[in-house]
């Protein structure tokens, strides 16, 4: 993950004090002071997240608007820098995709959803990662058309809450948030705050992200906490989380190296851009999709209890290099090591036997589908 300069200080989201009051470990994280875990620990989080309801503090992550004179004028200036089809785009819904270098490689990944108010009919709402938002707004201003701007939401905290019992919880605060579908959102009012909801989230669980005044976040927070079912998560179990549902890590899965088809996230570009191009990169991603790129990400399930860390060389039965480990650790849901890497293309498929090298020893694994827990996103129409 890129982190913030040596001399830069540590920033603190507006829950800071919040964390170290519940008894948050705090450890630095992609310029900012966040917790890693709470007295729970861990191991609890994750599992209270997969039964019940988790609530994290995203309010790191960078929120952003693009605006022009329409809807299809602000798509067409998002469209020049992503792979996703964001013309096509219906009020209210939400989209996956990539800000791309020239070569295709991925610059950072980004959530893009078009608003449902009509008065923002030339507005999109970006949410970018925390460690790449800096370099993301300046270059989307160094490449947005006259007429569409970007301007920073400093002023919007991100919570998250994931888990089967997150609709429950939300729809006691926002009524009807339990009937909104998988990647839609919708602005609305918390009590007496208003907010912007999106039923997502980074944990493979049904979940919300919602998007508070800075002003109104820590006792949105509190409102939320108050609920039995619901339980703080730190950045350990948010990981942990991800890595089970097979989702991508900027700075880990995702760099200016890989593109997208390799990382497998050729869903995320729709139909019409796959044909079409018109984005950075298009003549590589075009020609790995109908050619197939020369690697692949998969899952990776070492045997025993050893887990396999980041950079972890990955190789043949027979010895040779064939790739290497960019997330690994301890799935809780999984009880037992798992992973994710990059393996030459000939071998990316489940099934395939391959040595792991902890250690300096090589250790026995397999490749595994992703993901490793079952998505259980909400599928509401």
């Amino acid at each position: 993950m890129a982190a913030a300069a040596p001399d830069a200080p540590l920033k603190r989201t507006p829950l800071f004090e919040t964390h170290v009051a519940a008894g948050a470990k705090i450890v630095p994280f992609a310029g900012y002071e966040m917790p890693v875990q709470y007295p729970l620990g861990v191991l609890k989080e994750h599992l209270w997240t997969r039964e019940k309801a988790g609530l994290f503090d995203v309010a790191h992550m960078g929120l952003c608007n693009l605006r022009g004179p329409d809807h299809a004028t602000t798509a067409r200036a998002l469209e020049a820098l992503v792979p996703a089809d964001i013309a096509g785009l219906e009020p209210g819904q939400q989209r996956y995709t990539q800000l791309l270098a020239a070569d295709g490689g991925i610059l950072d990944d980004l959530m893009v959803t078009r608003p449902v108010d009509q008065s923002a009919s030339g507005t999109l709402l970006l949410v970018v990662n925390a460690a790449c938002k800096d370099a993301d707004y300046a270059h989307l201003r160094s490449h947005l058309p006259a007429g569409v701007t970007l301007s920073v939401a400093d002023d919007l905290a991100l919570v998250a809450l994931q888990g089967p019992a997150a609709s429950r919880v939300l729809a006691g605060h926002i009524p009807g948030a339990d009937r909104m579908d998988f990647m839609t959102g919708r602005f609305a009012r918390f009590g007496r705050y208003d907010v912007h909801v999106s039923r997502s989230g980074y944990t493979g669980e049904d979940g919300y992200e919602i998007a508070f005044q800075n002003r109104d976040v820590v006792d949105a927070w509190r409102a939320l906490s108050a609920d039995p079912g619901v339980q703080p998560i730190g950045l350990g179990a948010r990981d942990s989380l991800r890595l089970e549902a097979g989702l991508c890590l900027y700075g880990h899965e995702l760099d200016e190296t890989t593109s997208p088809i390799e990382a497998g996230l050729k869903w995320s570009i729709q139909k019409r851009r796959r044909e079409e191009g018109g984005f950075p990169g298009a003549a590589r991603i075009q020609r790995e999709l109908k050619q197939g790129p020369r690697r692949l990400r998969v899952g990776i399930k070492p045997e025993g209890r050893a887990p396999a860390r980041e950079g972890t060389e990955i190789q043949s039965m027979f010895g040779a290099p064939v790739g290497v480990v960019t997330s690994g650790g301890f799935g809780p849901s999984v009880n037992g090591p798992i992973a994710m890497g990059y393996v030459d293309a000939s071998i990316a498929r489940p099934g395939v036997n391959v040595q792991l090298v902890v250690r300096g020893k090589p250790l026995p694994a397999q490749i595994v589908p992703l993901p490793f827990v079952p998505h259980r996103y909400a599928r509401n129409k």
